[in-house]
Order: structure tokens, then sequence, then C-alpha cells
């Protein structure tokens, strides 16, 4: 099987939207649609065939350019059904657990709700990639409009047991941001300190800080740090809960 490929696509002005496509099938996905304009320039300049579209969840700023992206090529929208009335219209309505194919690349559906009720990511394994938009972020998490902190603590552990070398497609440009809010949290993290290192980088570079590994993640983003013993005593909170570590973390965030 050839290797799938990935590409980032930046649109808006922090907004990422990305192309999964099956090198052996010429299937190819988009997933979330911030702009049509960028994905049918990248589209057209590859020479691929967009077959599918995935929804992660129902805010503009990932679906405003759905029905355009649709009209100019056809491709069929999948998203969440129990959602359906705030997405546009879908072809394949989805929820949890199911699955489905891109090509040859086996994609699960997971619900990552928290930052809005019926937030799908979408797990491709044999692309080693996880498409998490405003679930689990480089850095950060997604602020909670809709859920709440319980429930956001547990989409996280669902992204959190991927295997650690999964590639986490974040929605957002944020991670400078993130991070000058991370470091507040674990001043003394050398995984943190090094990658902010690399994350100031490439930004001066202009290049995205979008995906990160979950290895990464875990090792220096705080939303899912809530379990290390250390971080909870540096909150004053030895010996709470996670969910509650986790609370604490997004109420500073938010402040912050």
């Amino acid at each position: 099987m050839t290797e799938p490929q990935i590409i980032t696509i930046a649109c808006l002005s922090d907004n990422y939207a990305f192309l999964l496509h099956d090198p052996g099938t010429g299937a190819t996905a988009c997933v979330d649609v911030p702009d049509h304009a960028p994905i049918l320039a990248e589209l057209d300049a590859r020479g691929w065939s967009l077959s599918q579209i995935l929804i992660t969840h129902h805010h503009w700023d990932h679906i405003q350019g759905v029905d355009a992206l649709k009209g100019a090529t056809g491709a069929h929208i999948y998203g969440c059904g129990a959602d359906a009335a705030r997405l546009p219209p879908l072809d394949h309505p989805l929820a949890e657990g199911d699955t489905f194919q891109i090509g040859d690349i086996a994609v699960q559906v997971l619900d990552v709700s928290g930052h809005c009720d019926n937030h799908l990511a979408f797990v491709a394994p044999t692309a080693g990639a996880a498409f998490t938009a405003d679930s689990l972020m480089a850095l950060g998490c997604g602020r909670l409009f809709e859920g709440t902190p319980d429930q956001m603590w547990q989409s996280l552990q669902k992204l959190a047991a991927l295997p650690p070398e999964t590639m986490i497609y974040s929605g957002h440009e944020y991670t400078a941001a993130n991070a000058r809010f991370a470091v507040t949290i674990e001043p003394d993290n050398q995984n943190l300190i090094s990658r902010i290192d690399t994350i100031t980088a490439a930004r001066s570079a202009g290049a995205p800080t979008v995906p990160s590994s979950l290895a990464q993640e875990l090792a220096t983003n705080p939303f899912l740090r809530a379990t290390d013993p250390g971080v909870a005593a540096s909150l004053g909170m030895a010996g709470a809960a996670p969910a509650r570590v986790f609370a604490e973390i997004r109420s500073r965030k938010d402040a912050f």
C-alpha cells in the first residue's frame, strides 16, 4: 500500500484545513472547510479530485466553505448525525464508533465533545494521524463553549490513548499563544522549554506548528498533564482527581 499523503492548508487568519489523499485509489478527503478557495487551489496544483468532505463541528470557521467546495467538486459530506441541524446537508451522518473509507484508508470516528456538543475527531491509523480540530490542540484544547470540564477531560483521554507516534492535526495556529500559557503551569518543564524554542523558530520562518505528535503533547501540553502529580501539586491541588486539575487549568487559561 502506498503511504497516505496529508497536506496542511492555511485558511482565513489562523485556521487549517487538511487534505488526506490515498495515492493507490486517488481518493481524497478534506477535513473542515474554513474557506473553499485555498483548498481548490491545492487540489488543482496536485491534480487531485476531492471525494469526501469531513466536518468536525458546526462552528462557522470550520464549515463556511463547505457548500462552495461541494458545489465545485461533488464530494460527499460526512459529519455528526446528531448535529445535522447545525451542519451543511450530510450525505453520511456519523456517530462515535463508526468507521468509513477514504479509498483504502480506514477512518475511525470519535466523539470528542467539550469545545462544543457533537464535536468529532477522525483517526486514520494507517496514516498515523488524528484530525482533532478544536478538541486536542497543539499545546492546548478548545475553550468550553457548550461542554463541561468533565466532558472535555473524557474526550482528551480518548485521544491520549492513541499511539504516541500519532500526529495530531488540530484546527488553528494557536501554538505560540498556548505556549505562553503552558509555561505558567510548568515553568521548569524542559521538554516544554525546548518546544517553545522550536515554535518560535517555526513562526519566525512563517512555518506552521501543526501537526504535532501525541508524544509531544503528552510531554508538554498542560491539558493532558493533569494526571501528573507534580502539576497538581504546583496548583495547590495535590491528590486531586485529574479531572478537577484539568478544570482548574482550563479556568486559568480562560482568564489568561
